[in-house]
């Protein structure tokens, strides 16, 4: 059972809070930092480029988002709260500790990117002392402050700062908008030559993805806000209002500032300075600086007060496998239950990449991280509209095709960056899955995940199978053979059939016949042995369907058996009987009941187990004689299906053909023709045509032949119904398993 998340108390944010903590994440470092860098190496078209489809990623993931949050009271835990009530404890704990931790790394980024607005100040240092001043010196005391600050005073002063910020970043990007472009030299008759336009002209496809790893951080604070959840009155409304306004105005702003760096500066310009923007904006080496700590602060702010709440999520679920490690980091302070110790693992966590002060690898690792964060939030909206479950009634609604291009997008970039790095993310995903599972068995996993949508996948399937049930007249003939039995723990022959016919080209349903009327008692004793049969397939890892069938009398239940649809999604077209041949009367009630499954102008197989050993080294014998034209080609494309399952892997079909005196050349002749026509595996050796002395029996010949042979396959025709059947079908007592054939029509060999 999913634990309720109390992680705190609502403390009545609305949707502004979700939008400033969204916008002032998306508009900060990266837009200060590096979209100059992003329009001087790949030009203006590259860089909207990186815009585009860095928000074809970021918006169907804004959308899928807003679209859980409506389905289901959000609490505490963000995005992880939403994975982990959409995908289950197994799924959401593994994506929820992949998201911690680049919740905790972007407050490192965002810290590094902070330091960088005092590069007056660095360069100060070094003119002064001669000695270079280390960027930690006022990344870590920042990161220390900061978080001193929130553990003191809580999330509320957090959001107080966060409006101061947003007014500053306002004021900054407005004064770079109204900025003139750099002018750059004079020509000789005095005119101003500037580089204005001079960005337009190229594209550098290789370094596409290097630049656009750097620079997709700049588009993740589109989901800083979800973090916030259980700090919101209500979620449902303010995330995806807050999420939807905060991703459309990041992304009219960065295009707008694209084009701005375009027109104002030189491409030299732009790859040499980081803070390009200070020499475009008006009052520019104050405003943009103190814009940039400011929205980088902001940031830092924002990540370092979802962090935490991420992680102490996970811990109140018991999620992580650390044991008595949960309950400490699940502990928060106050009414609302600020996580006091999660902050401080956040903290340890973005102290050690502080540390590392190198703000483009930083970049790329959290791009890894937020691509396969984002990446499985489209896969779970897009399961959730394909799989249809009733409980899923959000009232906003994406589209499923948004989600499913964001999934796939996000792998396939997540690829173009690094595959290796991309192979290793996920390996390193499916252990901590693995790890998660072990600790957590009973709570829902991938099977859960995916069973809506193969249920409707499946429904779709069968439906799209019997719409065209009327032009596969002519297609290519497979069995879908049913099967029902009384004794199917007595003995397993029949079942062994049944799994190789439906091993790889045909389909099996096998129905354990319970004789008697519905009840509830007989209902109960049905599920009982249906889940025992199921059990004791599994080890076969067989692929036949296994059901019940309760009815008074085994023609009734043939009747209903053959009634029933088949799980292929085409029509069953084949029944199995079965005795055993130290049981002959049990051989009465088949008989009486062939005409009725032939009603249904199904192929008739009636398979005789003897007490012998399958012997499947021995091979599978196929018996023709000329009065089985209508029944050979079934008999020889039944002998083909059956060596295809491994049980038969190191044996061969032998096909044993009688004729007349004097016709031997013209039967192999033609039965050559047919397998080679067919392209059937069965060698010319292995062919043999038998031609009866006077006085020696068919029987007599299949004896001393078929003896020893795994499956011996035999054709009938309608006419040994009717004159002395038992002594046809109970004749062959001295070889092994015989399954008789009889088709309803001539099957075409394609």
């Amino acid at each position: 059972m999913l634990q309720k998340n109390k992680t705190s108390l609502p403390s009545g944010f609305g949707v502004a809070p979700v939008y400033f903590t969204a916008i002032s994440t998306i508009l900060g470092a990266v837009l200060f930092l590096r979209f100059g860098f992003a329009v001087g190496t790949i030009g203006f078209w590259g860089a909207i480029g990186i815009i585009l489809l860095g928000h074809l990623i970021t918006i169907p993931t804004a959308l899928a988002l807003s679209e859980i949050a409506t389905n289901k009271r959000v609490e505490g835990g963000g995005e992880y709260f939403i994975i982990s009530r959409s995908f289950g404890l197994k799924i959401g704990s593994t994506i929820g500790i992949t998201l911690f931790f680049s919740q905790a790394i972007s407050i490192a980024f965002y810290i590094i990117a902070f330091t960088e607005a005092f590069v007056p100040l660095f360069d100060w240092w070094l003119n002064t002392f001669g000695v270079a001043l280390p960027r930690q010196a006022i990344s870590v005391p920042s990161l220390i402050l900061l978080t001193l600050v929130l553990l003191k005073q809580g999330a509320g002063s957090g959001m107080k700062l966060l409006y101061i910020v947003n007014i500053i970043l306002f004021i900054s990007l407005l004064l770079f908008f109204m900025g003139k472009p750099i002018e750059a030299e004079t020509g000789s008759e005095g005119e101003v030559i500037s580089y204005v336009g001079e960005n337009f002209g190229f594209f550098n496809n290789n370094l596409f993805f290097v630049v656009f790893a750097i620079c997709f951080p700049a588009f993740t604070g589109m989901t800083a806000g979800v973090g916030l959840s259980g700090d919101l009155k209500n979620p449902g409304k303010s995330i995806p209002l807050g999420t939807m306004g905060g991703t459309v105005t990041g992304l009219i702003v960065y295009i707008l500032i694209v084009w701005k760096l375009s027109v104002s500066a030189s491409q030299a310009d732009l790859l040499e300075d980081q803070l390009i923007m200070s020499r475009i904006a008006v009052f520019g080496n104050i405003i943009i600086p103190l814009g940039l700590a400011a929205c980088t602060l902001s940031s830092a702010l924002g990540s370092i007060l979802v962090a935490p709440r991420t992680l102490q999520a996970l811990a109140v679920d018991k999620s992580l496998p650390l044991g008595r490690f949960n309950a400490f980091l699940a502990q928060g302070r106050g009414a609302r239950k600020e996580p006091f110790n999660a902050t401080i693992v956040a903290f340890l966590i973005a102290l050690v990449f502080v540390l590392m002060g190198n703000i483009n690898q930083v970049a790329g690792i959290i791009s890894m991280f937020f691509l396969i964060t984002y990446g499985s939030l489209c896969l779970i909206s897009f399961l959730n509209h394909f799989g249809s479950p009733p409980s899923y009634r959000p009232r906003f609604r994406s589209k499923w095709y948004f989600s499913l291009g964001g999934f796939l997008l996000s792998v396939w970039v997540m690829f173009m960056i690094d595959s290796l790095y991309t192979i290793l993310s996920y390996l390193i995903l499916v252990l901590i899955y693995i790890i998660i599972e072990h600790s957590n068995k009973d709570q829902k996993g991938l099977g859960d995940i995916f069973r809506g949508a193969l249920f409707q996948l499946n429904r779709r399937l069968r439906v799209f199978m019997q719409k065209s049930q009327a032009t596969l007249e002519h297609e290519e003939w497979r069995p879908s053979a049913i099967c029902i039995s009384p004794h199917s723990f007595e003995r397993d022959k029949v079942l062994e059939l049944m799994k190789w016919i439906s091993h790889q080209h045909g389909f099996g349903t096998y129905f354990h016949f319970i004789e008697g009327y519905y009840s509830k008692q007989t209902f109960l004793d049905s599920q009982e042995i249906l889940r025992q049969l199921i059990e004791n397939q599994k080890e076969h890892q067989s692929a036949l369907y296994i059901d019940t069938m309760i009815s008074p009398s085994y023609t009734s239940a043939i009747a209903q058996v053959i009634q029933t649809p088949s799980i292929s999604g085409m029509e069953n077209n084949m029944v199995v009987f079965e005795f055993d041949k130290s049981y002959p009367e049990e051989l009465s009630r088949i008989l009486e009941n062939i005409n009725l499954a032939r009603a249904g102008n199904f192929d008739i197989c009636i398979f005789a187990g003897s007490h012998y050993p399958v012997r499947n080294r021995n091979g599978i014998h196929v018996w023709i004689r000329p009065t089985d034209e209508k029944n050979t080609n079934l008999m020889i494309l039944l002998g083909y299906i059956i060596m295809a399952h491994p049980d038969w892997r190191k044996s061969q079909i032998k096909i044993f053909m009688t004729s007349a005196t004097g016709e031997s050349e013209q039967t192999k002749t033609d039965l050559q023709e047919r397998i080679a026509t067919g392209r059937l595996p069965i060698t010319l050796t292995n062919i043999e045509i038998v031609t009866l002395p006077e006085g020696e029996t068919l029987r007599d010949a299949i004896t001393e032949r078929s003896k020893h042979a795994g499956l011996t396959i035999i054709g009938f025709r309608e006419e040994i119904i009717k004159h002395d059947p038992m002594a046809f079908f109970t004749g062959f007592n001295e070889i092994g398993d015989v399954l008789f054939v009889n088709a309803s029509q001539e099957k075409e060999i394609n």
